[in-house]
């Protein structure tokens, strides 16, 4: 999505939809497409460290285990669908959906990772 970014703005500079000048600052002056595949590149850094910082301590710890593996790619999968919807439909609904599956599972898997240390250091 990095790169689709780039060629999607590069692409409305250069045809003339938006002028330099108008988006220098970050001013939110981007036509729809390059801001709802930005919006989706920028949204892969928020609850997905979550996850980053789950999965390496998980493996530190030795507490990825199948059930830790089977709902990590669980989250993947909704984290890819929830981008997929963004930069195509962008049906808020189902969007959210997918984005609440993930957050539920990510949840969970906190959960199951603190009971799992709570029982070690118990």
């Amino acid at each position: 999505m990095l790169f689709w970014t780039g060629h999607v703005r590069l692409r409305a500079v250069r045809s003339g939809k938006v002028k330099v000048r108008d988006i220098a600052l970050r001013q939110p002056n981007w036509p729809a497409q390059p801001t709802q595949i930005a919006n989706a590149y920028q949204n892969q850094f928020e609850t997905p460290v979550l996850f980053y910082v789950l999965t390496i301590l998980a493996w530190m710890t030795r507490q990825a285990d199948l059930l830790f593996l089977v709902m990590a790619w669980v989250f993947v999968v909704m984290r890819l669908f929830h981008a997929y919807v963004y930069v195509t439909s962008n049906h808020v609904g189902r969007r959210f959906a997918f984005f609440a599956a993930g957050a539920v599972v990510l949840a969970l898997m906190w959960v199951i990772y603190m009971v799992r240390m709570l029982l070690i250091i118990l």
